[in-house]
């Protein structure tokens, strides 16, 4: 569900704009970095933080 949540809310960006991702799904790990490789997007930070994953992504060019 993450990687679908995030996939709609970049296809509003512009193109180098940067989204954060909060995520309690734990294969969101594994989904996201995965996502933002196929997708050619640039995963710039991915953290854990207090039982959640944070990721900020940068919308590819």
């Amino acid at each position: 569900m993450p990687v679908l949540k995030t996939s709609k809310a970049l296809q509003a960006l512009e193109a180098g704009a940067r989204i954060a991702v909060l995520a309690s799904d734990p294969l969101a790990g594994l989904d996201i970095p995965h996502f933002c490789n196929e997708q050619g997007h640039v995963l710039e930070e991915s953290a854990r933080e207090d039982g959640w994953m944070r990721f900020v992504i940068r919308k590819r060019a």
